[in-house]
C-alpha cells in the first residue's frame, strides 16, 4: 500500500511540468505559426505590407530584412534547440515593432505588444536551454 502513494505522488510531481511543457508548446506553435505567417505576407509583397513599409520610410530593404527575420524566428520556435533563442530574437523584433507602430505609424501598439510578451514567456521559459546553446557556441 505504501508503494501505491510513492508511486502516486512522484507521478502527481510530474503533472505540473508536463501541463507546462503542453503549454508552451502551445504558446510556440501559435506564436510561431502567426510571427512566420506575416513575414511570409512581408516577403510575398503583400500590398498592405508593401504600403505599411512605405509609410514607415525606411524603404522596402526593411520589408525584406523583417520578414526575413519573422520567418526565422517563426521557425526557430519550432526547433527545441533553437526555440529560446528564437523567442529572445523575437522579444528584440517586437519591441522595435511596438514602438514603430505607436510612434511612427501611430496605430495601436497592443498587437505586437501581446506578441511581445508570448516571445518573452517563452524566452524567459527556455533560459536555461538558451545559455546552453550559446555556451557551447561560444567554446568553438
Amino acid at each position: 500500500m505504501n508503494t501505491d502513494i510513492t508511486n502516486n505522488s512522484r507521478a502527481g510531481e510530474h503533472q505540473p511540468r508536463r501541463a507546462r511543457n503542453i503549454g508552451l508548446w502551445v504558446l510556440q506553435v501559435a506564436l510561431g505559426a502567426m510571427i512566420a505567417g506575416g513575414g511570409i505576407a512581408k516577403l510575398a509583397g503583400d500590398p498592405a505590407m508593401v504600403d505599411m513599409f512605405a509609410d514607415i520610410g525606411a524603404g522596402q530593404w526593411l520589408r525584406y530584412l523583417v520578414g526575413t527575420l519573422e520567418v526565422a524566428g517563426g521557425v526557430g520556435l519550432f526547433i527545441p534547440a533553437l526555440a529560446g533563442l528564437a523567442g529572445l530574437g523575437l522579444v528584440a523584433l517586437l519591441a522595435g515593432a511596438t514602438i514603430t507602430n505607436r510612434f511612427v505609424l501611430e496605430q495601436s501598439p497592443w498587437h505586437p505588444l501581446a506578441f511581445l510578451v508570448v516571445a518573452a514567456v517563452i524566452a524567459r521559459a527556455l533560459w536555461s536551454r538558451t545559455e546552453a546553446v550559446v555556451g557551447t557556441l561560444l567554446r568553438r
